[in-house]
């Protein structure tokens, strides 16, 4: 299991996935390019001294980081799908998807992932922040795969 960051924006959501990749032994994938730079310093806050431990990979576009890992399913947690990540079954070779804060992502990765998943909320309200509807599927998958360390 992966999660993989999509042109991230805010350095503060980025060093609180960070963190939680680093505790919970996930490997972190950022596409490029960031809404700022890795060494900012609300980055570092966010991620505290927990970014030693974590296994990070940077891509320098969206088809760079298609080029990895070509046999991994690729789950895209998105506000526009349909199924409840609840309802979906996870696989130990998972790629977590999370799209930039701004604007999510593009059609073409839309199009090229193999899954599309919403956290289900009330209606009326637009979202939930990225970091922490990222943990809840994150865990959820973690849990289904009994991968939590």
């Amino acid at each position: 299991m992966r999660l993989a960051l999509y042109e991230p924006d805010i350095p503060q959501n980025t060093g609180t996935l960070m963190r939680l990749c680093a505790c919970l032994n996930i490997p972190l994938d950022i596409i490029e390019p960031c809404g700022f730079l890795l060494t900012d310093k609300n980055l570092k806050r966010a991620g505290m001294d927990y970014l030693e431990h974590l296994r990070l990979a940077r891509h320098a576009s969206w088809r760079a980081f298609q080029e990895t890992n070509p046999s991994a399913r690729r789950v895209l947690l998105t506000t526009k799908a349909a199924q409840s990540f609840v309802d979906f079954r996870f696989q130990k070779d998972d790629i977590l998807i999370a799209g930039r804060e701004s604007a999510g992502v593009p059609d073409e990765v839309h199009e090229a992932v193999g899954a599309r998943l919403v956290v289900p909320m009330v209606k009326g309200v637009r979202s939930l922040n990225v970091a922490v509807a990222t943990a809840m599927v994150l865990s959820e998958a973690l849990r289904q795969t009994g991968m939590f360390p």
